[in-house]
């Protein structure tokens, strides 16, 4: 279920020591060094209401994003049904007007290692710590008929992602 992995990721980010352990059990020493930073850099993460709206807030000083997350046994994924489009335009202009940047999230099931890849939409006019995170992300690719796909191969490891807020968190103070 979905929810299950929303849970999941909600815990990880949150810096949740029987998750991370969990997480760590089948990854290798870089990615559990990633994992690791949450144990110092937690976020407040908070879970949407709803089926339509944004699955997770992680909230962290200066910091702050949408996490929409997705999950499937297969490695790619279509956003291509029309409530998926109508959703992500939705959720760009949300992040728009707030200064900040959407976050995909694709846990591949069954999965060892690091299961999960980030993905965003590069968006111009951001500030500070969100640019930079901004542009490091993958952005999701776009196909010649305008829709979105996330491929889990060109994603970047959440445990990457966590290592560059670790970063981050540590040169701030």
């Amino acid at each position: 279920m979905g929810v299950d992995y929303e849970r999941e990721l909600k815990k990880l980010l949150e810096g949740d020591m029987a998750q991370l352990a969990r997480m760590k059990k089948t990854c290798d020493a870089h990615e559990c060094a990633g994992f690791e930073v949450m144990e110092s850099f937690p976020f407040m993460v908070i879970r949407g209401a709803g089926s339509f709206g944004t699955d997770l807030v992680a909230l962290r000083g200066e910091l702050s994003f949408p996490i929409e997350v997705k999950s499937s046994i297969h490695p790619k994924i279509y956003l291509s049904q029309p409530r998926l489009k109508e959703q992500l335009e939705m959720f760009l202009e949300d992040c728009i007007r707030a200064n900040t940047f959407p976050i995909y999230a694709f846990r591949l099931k069954g999965r060892k290692g690091d299961p999960w890849r980030v993905f965003t939409i590069e968006l111009e006019g951001l500030r500070y710590f969100s640019r930079i995170l901004n542009r490091k992300i993958p952005s999701l690719r776009e196909t010649p008929g305008g829709n979105y796909v996330m491929e889990w191969s060109q994603g970047m490891p959440l445990s990457d992602l966590l290592r560059e807020i670790g970063r981050i968190c540590s040169s701030v103070g």
